[in-house]
């Protein structure tokens, strides 16, 4: 195929600006509709395979072989595929590695064979997986620049994550707002914003896809005692987000280090979720947990739910299984407000609300798309909640998160300091070196 004609100095100021916007409607509506497509086959897939295990509760024993099948074809055929989400933002950062097409047949299949067996995982890793292997693949085809492909990888994350939840807003967000703590680049805006959009429109009015949606119920009117109280939990709320993707990264580490070979580390990984279940004597925790947030928005649920759902979730993701952490993180935050309610006096509904986009906020550094997408979700009238609970936990989640290549581009600190191009491994590297010179001091 030809390679994408580019403008040139030449043409007048509002001719660039329109070509601009020309081309990236065009290109951001390909993306969208393929990253929307892809999206729709994988949830309803999703819906099926979920549907059978519940159905069939004898498919919980078939975990340790699903996790040995998906484990081999990783290392078979997966080569850099196993990197995940942090390969595209890698590649967006400057990386020279090429993000292969077969990623999305491989997180596809490995995220169903998760959720056919029970294992604990969500489903926005791999719609981004997907978006962005396929942007990648669609960027080879027409040539485009070292700049275009970086934002069609944007293109790519920002229709993956829009389509798969049905938020258009927030996936635009959230593809530009990940990259970098601290930092949002424009450069990207319209095109994410165009494949976002697309990406939700061609699921849900092409292929008919709905997407969830909860009562928040009454919002508490506005008052000092009602801030401080939101303030405690959205504290709590960054804590537990920073407790989730600390014990997901040192369990990958120590399943690693413990069982060198993948395919035994799933396997025994499969073995300890299946003990898991039946010495806690409950399924509640395998899955996407939909039905945790649905009794958290309803009614009642146990005050230790979310500490299940953590355990459950790092499990089964430091064993290699597909998956992503978003869903689950919903789960938490929303079950954890709703045991809060009763302690600070609020509503279980609205605390669960809060917990349900904040806790995905400190996990993922993206307080706007957070923001964002609880005004989608919840509506408008609880915004000043919304975005307090989103920075509060925000600050306190740390400089960790579920995305280790994630770069920091600004500190949450001043007196936190990090050389730029630092990420949040890198950043862990260096606050362990400091450790240690101290120590030998």
């Amino acid at each position: 195929m030809k390679k994408w004609v580019e403008p040139n100095e030449n043409w007048p100021p509002y001719a660039l600006l329109t070509g601009y916007l020309i081309k990236w409607i065009v290109l951001g509506s390909i993306v969208g509709m393929m990253t929307g497509s892809a999206s729709a086959f994988f949830l309803y897939s999703l819906d099926y395979v979920t549907n059978l295990r519940i159905g069939n509760p004898w498919l919980l024993f078939l975990l340790p072989l699903g996790g040995v099948v998906v484990s081999f074809l990783y290392e078979r055929f997966g080569k850099s595929s196993a990197k995940g989400n942090n390969l595209i933002l890698e590649q967006i950062h400057g990386g020279t590695e090429s993000i292969p097409l077969r990623m999305a047949p491989l997180v596809l299949f490995g995220t169903l064979v998760t959720h056919l067996f029970g294992g604990s995982a969500g489903r926005e890793g791999t719609a981004v997986q997907m978006g962005g292997s396929l942007s990648e693949w669609f960027g080879k085809l027409i040539r485009v620049t070292s700049l275009d492909r970086k934002i069609l990888l944007i293109c790519g994350i920002s229709g993956g994550f829009g389509s798969i939840f049905g938020t258009p807003l927030a996936g635009t967000l959230f593809g530009l707002e990940v990259l970098a703590i601290g930092l949002i680049s424009h450069q990207a805006l319209i095109p994410a914003f165009i494949a976002s959009l697309v990406g939700n429109l061609t699921a849900t009015s092409l292929w008919g896809v709905g997407h969830a949606h909860y009562l928040i119920g009454e919002i508490p009117p506005l008052s000092f005692i009602v801030l401080m109280k939101v303030v405690a939990a959205s504290i709590l709320f960054g804590l537990v987000s920073r407790l989730f993707s600390e014990l997901t990264h040192a369990l990958k580490k120590w399943y690693s280090h413990v069982f060198r070979n993948p395919m035994v580390k799933s396997a025994m990984g499969g073995v300890i979720l299946i003990g898991l279940v039946y010495l806690l004597g409950t399924r509640d925790y395998l899955g996407l947990g939909l039905p945790l947030i649905e009794e958290s928005f309803a009614g009642e649920v146990s005050p230790f739910a979310f500490l299940g759902k953590i355990l459950f979730t790092s499990l089964t993701l430091g064993a290699g299984f597909q998956g992503g952490e978003v869903t689950p993180l919903f789960a938490i935050g929303a079950t954890l407000g709703n045991a809060l309610s009763g302690w600070l006096g609020l509503y279980a509904p609205f605390l669960a609300a809060l917990g349900f986009i904040a806790v995905f906020c400190g996990a993922t550094n993206t307080p706007i798309a957070c923001f964002i997408m609880g005004i989608e979700l919840f509506g408008g009238e609880g915004a000043v909640y919304m975005l307090l609970a989103c920075v509060i936990s925000y600050l306190f989640s740390g400089h960790s998160g579920i995305y280790t290549s994630q770069h920091i581009g600004a500190s949450k600190h001043p007196l936190l300091s990090f050389p730029p191009g630092t990420t949040l491994a890198g950043a862990k590297e260096l606050h362990k070196a400091k450790r240690k010179q101290k120590t030998s001091e």
